[in-house]
C-alpha cells in the first residue's frame, strides 16, 4: 500500500493536492482572426485525438497477451498489448494486487497506439527467481532495478513509467536514478521514496494505527500468519484501501492468484521490515539507498493522481508537490475512488497516462 516514507514525514494525523509580426492594422486584424480559427480548430482536433473512449471498470477479464523473458535475477511475466512499434508504457502494480489492475487500462493504451508492458512484480504471479538460492530480497532499489533490466531485456530504451502502491514507489525510483529511461512518471500518491531511518520517525497514534500490518509483519507470528492466511489478509487489505469498491469475488479470485508465487510471503515480510530498519537489505545496493534517502527531486514530466476514498495511508497533495522539478500536474478523482485506482477508474488513468506524454 502506499506507505511512504514522504507521508510518515509529512502528512498530518489526519491520513487521508511566435507570434508573426504583421504590416498594417487591416492586415493584422484578419490574420489574427484566421490564426484564431486554426489554432482553436487544431487544439480540438488534438483534444478529441486524445481523449480515450469511455469504458466501465471490469470490462475486460483478461489480456491479449501473456509472455515470460529472462531479465537480470528474474524470469519475468508480463502482459503486453499493443503495437510492437509503438511508445512503450509499462504499468505496475501494487501490494497485494497484481497485474490484474491494469486488464481495462492496457487495452485503452494499446487503442492509441501504445506499447504497453504490464509485468509481475518479483513474487507475484510467474515472476520466478534465476537461481533458487538467491535471497528474496523486498528492499525498494531492487524492484526498480527489475524494471530497468525489463526494459533491457525488451530492448526498450526509454518509456512512460505509471503505477501504484508498490509500483508509483518504483516509478518514482526510477526517475531519480535513472531519469533518462523515464519519459513521464504518472504515480498514484506523489513522492513515495522511503529509507528505514526516516521510516523510524514517530506518528501521531491515529497516524501509527494506518500501519497496523507492518508491525504485524514484523512478528515471526505475523510472518506464520500471512503465510497460512494470504488470501484472506490480501482480501481485507482490498476492502479497507478501497472501502468504497464493490469488487466481486471473481475480479478478487483472479488477482489473488499472483499471491501463490513461492517467493511471496518471503519478499513481502522482507519488504515491511527492511522499511522499518528491522530486517537488513544487501551492501551491493547501498550506494542506490543512500541516494534515494536524501529525497532527491523527480525531474520527469509527471501527473499524479489521488482518489477520493483511499483507505491507505497516503499524504495529501501538497506534502509533495514541490518533489516534482518539471512540468506537473495533480488530479484527484472523485465518485469514491480508492487506494487500486488504475483498477477502479481505468478510464482516468490511461488518461492522464496519454495527458503526461504531452508534457515531453
Amino acid at each position: 500500500m502506499s506507505e511512504d516514507t514522504l507521508s510518515r514525514e509529512l502528512q498530518p494525523e489526519k491520513i487521508n493536492q511566435p507570434r508573426r509580426r504583421f504590416f498594417g492594422t487591416a492586415a493584422m486584424t484578419v490574420a489574427a482572426a484566421q490564426l484564431g480559427i486554426i489554432t482553436s480548430a487544431a487544439a480540438q482536433t488534438a483534444k478529441a485525438a486524445s481523449k480515450l473512449s469511455a469504458i466501465k471498470p471490469a470490462t475486460n477479464t483478461s489480456f491479449k497477451s501473456l509472455k515470460q523473458i529472462n531479465a537480470g535475477l528474474l524470469n519475468v511475466g508480463y502482459a503486453e498489448d499493443g503495437p510492437s512499434a509503438g511508445p512503450p508504457v509499462v504499468l505496475l502494480h501494487g501490494w497485494p494486487y497484481d497485474i490484474y489492475s491494469y486488464v481495462d487500462v492496457a487495452p485503452l493504451l494499446a487503442s492509441k497506439g501504445y506499447r504497453v508492458i504490464v509485468p509481475y512484480l518479483r513474487g507475484y504471479g510467474t515472476t520466478r527467481f534465476l537461481a533458487s538460492g538467491m535471497f528474496r530480497n523486498g528492499q525498494q532499489s531492487v524492484v526498480a532495478l527489475d524494471i530497468i533490466a525489463l526494459m533491457d531485456a525488451l530492448k526498450i530504451q526509454k518509456a512512460i513509467i505509471a503505477g501504484f502502491d508498490w509500483g508509483a514507489r518504483t516509478a518514482d525510483i526510477m526517475a531519480v536514478l535513472w531519469p533518462e529511461r523515464c519519459k513521464a512518471l504518472v504515480p498514484v500518491g506523489g513522492y513515495l521514496i522511503g529509507s528505514p531511518a526516516a521510516n523510524k520517525m514517530p506518528l501521531p497514534p491515529k497516524a501509527e494505527f494506518a500501519w497496523w500490518y507492518q508491525y504485524y509483519f514484523a512478528t515471526e507470528n505475523g510472518l506464520a500468519g500471512y503465510g497460512k492466511y494470504t488470501h484472506d489478509f490480501a482480501k481485507l487489505i482490498w476492502q479497507q484501501a478501497s472501502p468504497k469498491w464493490n469488487f466481486d469475488d471473481a475480479t478478487f479470485d483472479r488477482s489473488a492468484a499472483a499471491l501463490n508465487n513461492p517467493d511471496h510471503v518471503a519478499i513481502t515480510i522482507h519488504n515491511y521490515r527492511w522499511r522499518i530498519g528491522i530486517a537488513q537489505g544487501e551492501p551491493k545496493y547501498n550506494d542506490l539507498e543512500k541516494r534515494l534517502a536524501k529525497v532527491s527531486i523527480i525531474s520527469v514530466p509527471t501527473i499524479t493522481l489521488e482518489g477520493d476514498a483511499n483507505g491507505a495511508p497516503h499524504a495529501p497533495p501538497a506534502a509533495y508537490r514541490e518533489k516534482f522539478s518539471s512540468k506537473y500536474e495533480h488530479r484527484d478523482l472523485t465518485g469514491g475512488v480508492g487506494h487500486n485506482l488504475p483498477q477502479e477508474a481505468p478510464q482516468d488513468f490511461a488518461q492522464a497516462v496519454v495527458d503526461v506524454d504531452r508534457f515531453s
